[in-house]
């Protein structure tokens, strides 16, 4: 088949691109042709895109181009002459490539994947300005609750009507998790899942000789890496030998290297930054566990899987996608989000008495987010959906 891909590629690419580019290769491997079309913010699918579309990440241009890009609605014409592709995937373009896409795939077998809250709420998160989950559908409240401004919720009225309209006009509409499904369904949009891949482990698990914590991920607000140094920041006083490391780039990088510094746990925490997501493996792989302390609900947290598939267990915050992939006792342990209290007592619980993952939670981990299984699915789903 000839498949077409359209993705934001941003700048502090994550999970979602992780998918994108595994998803690609996967259906490649069996014979399929896939093209990315993409912003050219970022990597740009780490240089390996066939259409790029100009793109900002400057706020002013952005007002705009997220409104309508007319550079990515031209690009994707072209693409869509020149590739003529039987099933066109989009994935997300909410942050660069604008909904206006949606105009242009009109007639043109399309699947979503909603990877993330954006198409059901304005700020992305679901997270309320005091640090609560959003639990209701996104409208009048947004600017009400002070989620947004007047104007700014007044510009995404166009956006929303577009991501509903193209949403409504796919063929199939897939997400990562059943809580994301749940979501999506509360605001009406009917989804089915399909759980993410995870890459097949080329590290086993072997735990350092003294209590090690690995976080890994975004360094952003609501990741709760702030929350991660100051529960292991407790843990030491205890335990003085245990050690941290964080793996990944983001805006809280400065702050957090001053917090570590701040609670004396400095010297005990490794900050390594970004790194190629083929080599996460190895900075995990010695790890008394996998810290995960998200703040809001993470959709799913591709993370997780990897760390369990690995035989790595893993602390993940309960309400969210973490709580289809971690099974308390058997691969790791769950703790209320923003609780550094519970946070606390599991790392602690971990240095003193190490957690072994189950090796069926291995097998399940690895059977359920298997590459060849997840291109199967979607090749599957792609030719129902050019079909009809």
């Amino acid at each position: 088949m000839r498949i077409l891909q359209i993705a934001d590629w941003t700048s502090n690419p994550g999970g979602i691109e992780v998918c994108v580019a595994r998803l690609r290769e996967t259906l490649s491997a069996g014979g399929d042709e896939v093209r990315l079309l993409t912003g050219s913010t970022g990597s740009q699918g780490d240089g390996t895109a066939d259409y790029v579309a100009r793109a900002s990440d400057r706020l002013a241009p952005q007002i705009g181009l997220q409104l309508v890009n007319p550079f990515a609605v031209a690009r994707l014409r072209a693409a869509l002459r020149d590739f003529r592709p039987d099933v066109v995937h989009v994935h997300m373009l909410e942050a660069n490539l604008s909904t206006a896409l949606f105009v242009a795939l009109r007639g043109v077998p399309t699947v979503v994947t909603v990877h993330f809250y954006k198409p059901i709420c304005p700020v992305g998160t679901k997270v309320l300005p005091d640090g609560a989950f959003c639990t209701v559908p996104a409208g009048t409240v947004c600017f009400r609750g002070g989620c947004q401004s007047l104007p700014a919720w007044l510009r995404d009225r166009p956006r929303y009507r577009l991501l509903r309209d193209g949403l409504a006009r796919a063929r199939r509409v897939v997400t990562s998790s059943r809580w994301m499904q749940a979501q999506l369904a509360v605001s009406g949009i009917a989804a089915d899942v399909v759980y993410p891949p995870v890459a097949d482990p080329v590290v086993a698990a072997a735990p350092a000789p003294e209590p090690l914590f690995v976080y890994c991920g975004r360094l952003s607000a609501e990741k709760g890496v702030q929350l991660f140094v100051r529960a292991f920041a407790r843990v030491r006083e205890s335990v003085p030998e245990a050690r941290a490391r964080v793996v990944g780039g983001g805006p809280e990088h400065a702050a957090l290297e001053a917090l570590a510094t701040q609670l004396g746990a400095g010297d005990a925490v490794d900050f390594v930054g970004r790194v190629p997501p083929d080599q996460v493996a190895g900075y995990v792989a010695d790890a008394w566990a996998l810290v995960a302390p998200s703040l809001w609900a993470e959709p799913f947290g591709l993370v997780a899987a990897e760390a369990i598939a690995q035989g790595v267990p893993v602390v993940a915050s309960e309400t969210g996608g973490f709580a289809e992939t971690v099974e308390p006792a058997r691969s790791g342990i769950l703790c209320a989000n923003g609780s550094e209290q519970q946070l606390t007592e599991a790392l602690r619980s971990i240095a003193e008495r190490p957690l072994a993952v189950d090796p069926q939670q291995i097998a399940t981990i690895r059977a359920r987010h298997s590459l060849a299984r997840h291109g199967e699915t979607m090749r599957s789903i792609y030719s129902a959906a050019a079909a009809a």
